[in-house]
């Protein structure tokens, strides 16, 4: 992969996470930090693009109702008691 040297300013705090993921060993470089965050941002603005793209080829977002339904039928939201009448 062809590189290139570029300059960006950086909020301090995000400077010194950078920074300290080098010292931990979680980076090789404040760059090789930056660059998979940047790739990273680069994976989420595609899958994005795709749940667009889906969501308009099947008529849009899910409706509050539907959405509850699937949380519940992926065991994420408890199916409600029903009150005796």
């Amino acid at each position: 992969m062809t590189k290139a040297k570029i300059a960006i300013t950086l909020p301090r705090p995000l400077l010194a996470n950078a920074r300290r993921a080098v010292k931990e060993g979680r980076a090789e470089s404040v760059s090789a930090y930056v660059t998979s965050a940047l790739e990273e941002k680069a994976k989420l603005d595609d899958l994005k693009a795709m749940l667009d793209e889906m969501l308009a080829e099947t008529g849009g977002p899910m409706t509050s109702a539907e959405r509850r339904e699937a949380e519940r039928m992926l065991g994420l939201r408890p199916r409600r008691k029903r009150r005796a009448a």
